[in-house]
C-alpha cells in the first residue's frame, strides 16, 4: 500500500489517522496460539511491545527484541553493556518499517524461554472515529506461563496438567497457582490490558492538543 511522504520523512495515506491490523502468533507451538490486534500506524516498536505483552498476555519482566530485515531493535539491560548493533525500539516506528516494505516482523520475548513470535502486517486502513486504538480483535488459546521453560517446558507442563492427578500434577498446580487450560483465553483480561494502553494514548493526545491550543 502506497503511503504519502510527510515533512518528517514518514509516509501516510493522508491526514486521517491510519491503523495497522496485525496477526501475532507464537512459533513452534501447535495448535497455534495467536492474536489479532489493531494499532496506530505511528506506534513505536516499544509501543508495539507493550501491546503484545497485553494481548498475549505476558507479564513484561524480561527483555525483548524485534528483528526486521536484518536489524534488531530492543531495550537494553541497564546492568549490561548494550550490543553494538542493537537499535532502540523507542526510536523506530511501525510506519517507517511499512514504508520501507516490511510485511512481517519477528519478535522474541524472554531470552531464556525464547518465545519467538511472528507478526504479520495484514492491512493498513483508516481508523474508525469512534474506536480507541490500540485494540484487541480476536485470538485463540492461552499463552504459556512465564518461566515454564520455553517450548519443551510448555509441552511438558500441559502434558502434566492434562493428567489431572499425581505428584507432578499437584506440584505444577502449586507452581502455577491454579489449573491451566491451554484452550482457554481470557478475552476480558486482554481487552482491559490493551484498552488501558488506548486510554493512556488518548489522554496523551488530548493533553498535547490542549497544549497546542494554548500556544
Amino acid at each position: 500500500m502506497e503511503l504519502e511522504e510527510n515533512n518528517n520523512g514518514h509516509r501516510r495515506m493522508n491526514d486521517q489517522e491510519m491503523i495497522v491490523r496485525l496477526h501475532i502468533s507464537l512459533d513452534d507451538i501447535e495448535p497455534e496460539i495467536w492474536r489479532r490486534v489493531e494499532v496506530p500506524l505511528g506506534i513505536t516498536l516499544k509501543g508495539l511491545h507493550d501491546v503484545i505483552q497485553a494481548a498475549m498476555p505476558w507479564q513484561d519482566y524480561h527483555l525483548y527484541q524485534f528483528h526486521v530485515d536484518g536489524i534488531e531493535y530492543g531495550i537494553t539491560d541497564p546492568d549490561l553493556d548494550p550490543p553494538a548493533d542493537l537499535k532502540n525500539a523507542k526510536n523506530m516506528k511501525l510506519e517507517t518499517l511499512i514504508a520501507k516494505g516490511a510485511e512481517e516482523l519477528d519478535y522474541t520475548y524472554d531470552f531464556g524461554d525464547d518465545w519467538a513470535h511472528l507478526i504479520v502486517i495484514e492491512a493498513v486502513e483508516p481508523a474508525k472515529p469512534d474506536v480507541k486504538y490500540p485494540r484487541f480483535i480476536e485470538g485463540e488459546r492461552q499463552a504459556p506461563p512465564e518461566d515454564v521453560g520455553g517450548v519443551p517446558g510448555y509441552y511438558d507442563f500441559i502434558d502434566i496438567m492434562g493428567k489431572g492427578r499425581g505428584t507432578r500434577y499437584r506440584d505444577a498446580v502449586e507452581w502455577y497457582g491454579e489449573k491451566f487450560d491451554p484452550e482457554k483465553i481470557d478475552t476480558l483480561v486482554i481487552k482491559l490490558g490493551v484498552g488501558a494502553i488506548a486510554k493512556r494514548r488518548l489522554a496523551g493526545k488530548m493533553a498535547y492538543a490542549k497544549k497546542l491550543k494554548k500556544n
